[in-house]
């Protein structure tokens, strides 16, 4: 069995920290890429001294002690429980109540970063609906240690534009993997492959290799083969060498084709999917023995002995695996958070490293075509269907752009890498990856500029203001600018900030200002992270924005009626600041919007601004049934951070199951005070008889 830490992640000097708080007695910890911060409040202020981070069972990036009596979460995390062998004793979450005698126990604290705890003597862990306790049998001197999400990519290599040499390249992405046990299926466990650059050689750094798992992926001579196979070899920590026909071979004398009436496509898309499923549910039999839903309802169903396969090779497991019809676990696999289309050009060699990363499912682009004139006749019907009809936010379709509405996939998003502007789909370039990567690191506030350049909006901005920021626990700074100058929005524009939020007007020439107008596709350099561009047209200035340094944004294709534009607007910032992705904060709000096809995302759907507060960000759907009781579907929406793979646990009465965190995880029948106590946890979105609302504002006596 492979530990899951046997590769430990590289620090770049940027990884998780630890501090006194300024403002109360406790511990706060910082990771300083993602802008993540969480607190440990003690009795009195401890007196931190630096840790042998060893004395840890996983890999951290840094580790202090510190002596108290108790320790109090500022929210309630799933605490693992460990004893000194590192064997699981227990898992608290909301409601728990659980005592240990004196020995030595390992916490995991599943914080915005990973949080590992050892403490030597006896420890309870107590939590009600707000926040988690740990208590000690008097003072105690406790170890924590943490490690960031975040994995910066550990090298570069070069290929040429031959196939050949760019499977050779793609083979290397598995190196990124900490482990090749069924463990790599937790997204902390899986590392950043390196960067990919063209040139007239090939050229693989040192130590750059796949793991030896005993599984290839042989495949014809093609780049589209290569792309579409790319997160599967990285996954498998396979080697892709050409071949006749595309197959899977194991030095186990397994083999399995590729080409299936399916389509070669389609059934990598299925290898892949299944062979990460199964790995999630035979992990339970390792240091993470929880009570998983989805095992539950594949494990009768299907003849496979899940102790013997956590102890088999790689290439055993896979060969075991693929033994099951996908139709049986078809209705439990989790919808997979991204669908990538990837045009087989020589250019796009250089995007799979970040395509691969988020484990996207990659297929070749094929969509239908629309004119602009389409495009704008299905907005004019928004208009309308829209209600009242008010004023537009800018005007003068652009004619010239080439729209594509990409083929269906069953994922929660979909990214568009080649020519064309993508309906329902996000255009990523590789530029806003190139600037993710550049992001430089803060431990202090989330800076957010509101900027409303028409007074005739300033609902918008009264509205918006008074979401950012509303999160006690996260250090927002928000800043409402209007009636910018071309001078004074330029200064904006290159200031550097977490996020931008614009109300205004936006025609070909650019951001309408109080003196003339400013064209974003001008600047050589942006200072925005992100942003939202609710105006008329904004696609062109986005792109503008994403070339200069930004790394993902929400922009309109067309025309947009002011009324609906406020409430996309208002709907979009409480979901961005509740730590929804772009992308999925996108997908919700545009649900509920008559607008909503015509926003879409540019660079990076992935990126977002603050993190959830419930780890996972989520959204409830509730039905009413018969009398006072009614259905609750809970929908999770995998962040970067805690992608796919990741564990949630709604905490619902009597609940003790686990479940994947991708798409809709189950529906639950509750009563009326059941659904009340539920969504009181935190203010979520809720689609009620298919009504968009937040928890915080539901009166559940007149459901």
């Amino acid at each position: 069995m492979s530990h899951p830490g046997e590769r430990s992640p590289t620090c770049d000097g940027f990884g998780v920290s630890f501090s006194p708080l300024t403002d109360d007695a406790g511990v706060l910890v910082v990771d300083p890429i993602e802008r993540h911060q969480f607190r440990l409040f003690t009795p009195t202020t401890p007196a931190l001294e630096p840790a042998d981070p060893a004395g840890l069972r996983f890999p951290v990036d840094d580790a202090v002690r510190f002596v108290t009596e108790r320790i109090e979460l500022s929210s309630v995390v799933a605490v693992y429980v460990r004893d000194g062998e590192g064997q699981m004793l227990a898992e608290a979450a909301h409601f728990a109540d659980e005592s240990f005698e004196p020995g030595t126990y390992g916490l995991e604290l599943c914080a915005p970063m990973k949080l590992y705890l050892r403490v030597e003597g006896a420890v309870s862990v107590t939590a009600d609906a707000t926040r988690t306790r740990l208590a000690f049998d008097g003072p105690t001197e406790v170890v924590v240690g943490g490690r960031s999400h975040h994995e910066q990519p550990a090298a570069t290599l070069t290929t040429t534009d031959d196939p050949a040499d760019v499977m050779r390249a793609l083979s290397t992405f598995s190196s990124a993997l900490k482990t090749t046990s069924v463990e790599r299926s937790y997204p902390t466990l899986r590392g950043h492959p390196p960067l990919v650059e063209r040139g007239d050689v090939l050229s693989i750094p040192d130590g750059l290799s796949a793991p030896k798992t005993g599984i290839r992926i042989e495949l014809p001579r093609s780049l589209e083969h290569a792309y579409v196979a790319a997160p599967l070899a990285y996954y498998l920590g396979g080697e892709l060498v050409p071949g006749d026909r595309p197959r899977i071979v194991t030095d186990t004398g397994f083999e399995h084709r590729l080409d299936t009436p399916r389509g070669f496509e389609r059934e990598v898309e299925r290898v892949l999917k299944q062979t990460f499923f199964f790995d999630c549910l035979v992990r339970t039999e390792g240091y993470y023995k929880v009570d998983l839903h989805e095992r539950a309802a594949v494990e009768p169903a299907v003849d496979l002995d899940f102790a013997a396969l956590y102890d088999a090779t790689p290439a055993e497991r896979l060969a075991a695996t693929l033994s099951v019809p996908n139709e049986v676990i078809r209705d439990q696999t989790p919808e997979w958070k991204l669908t990538t289309h990837v045009a087989p050009t020589p250019d796009n060699v250089e995007l799979l490293p970040f395509v691969v990363n988020d484990l996207a499912v990659v297929r070749t682009p094929t969509a239908t075509s629309l004119s602009a004139s389409e495009v704008q006749a299905t907005a004019a019907g928004e208009f309308f269907r829209a209600g009242d009809g008010g004023p537009v936010r800018s005007a003068a379709a652009d004619a010239g752009r080439a729209y594509v509405q990409p083929e269906s996939a069953d994922s929660l998003e979909q990214a568009w890498m080649g020519d064309g502007t993508p309906l329902g789909a996000s255009k990523t370039t590789k530029q806003a990856f190139r600037n993710r990567l550049d992001r430089s690191p803060t431990a202090g506030t989330i800076d957010i500029v509101v900027v409303c350049n028409d007074e005739r909006m300033i609902d918008e901005r009264d509205v918006v203001d008074g979401v950012y920021g509303s999160r006690e626990e996260l250090p927002f700074d928000v800043t409402v600018q209007y009636g910018r100058t071309v001078a004074e929005l330029r200064e904006t524009l290159t200031t550097d900030v977490e996020f931008l939020h614009y109300i205004g007007h936006i025609d070909a020439a650019g951001f309408e200002c109080a003196d003339g107008r400013l064209d974003a596709t001008t600047l050589d350099e942006v200072g925005p992270d992100a942003f939202l561009l609710n105006a008329c047209q904004s696609y062109e200035q986005g792109v503008g924005l994403i070339d200069a340094g930004a790394i993902g944004g929400i922009v309109t294709l067309s025309d947009v009626i002011n009324s609906g534009a406020v409430e996309m607007g208002k709907t979009l910032a409480r979901l961005l600041n509740r730590g929804f992705p772009l992308g999925s904060a996108l997908d919700v709000a545009g649900d509920d919007n008559a607008l909503g096809s015509q926003y879409v995302v540019v660079g990076d759907g992935g990126f977002a601004i603050a993190q959830s507060e419930s780890g996972v960000p989520n959204a409830c759907y509730v039905h009413e049934l018969d009398g006072d009781r009614f259905e609750l579907e809970y929908k999770a929406f995998p962040t970067r951070e805690r992608g796919m793979g990741t564990l949630i646990i709604p905490h619902l009465k009597d609940n003790e199951t686990h479940y994947l965190s991708s798409g809709f995880v189950d529906s639950f029948d509750l009563t009326r005070e059941e659904l009340a106590d539920f969504l009181s946890l935190a203010d979520v979105p809720v689609v009620f008889e298919n009504r968009l609302c937040w928890s915080s504002e539901l009166d559940f006596d007149s459901l």
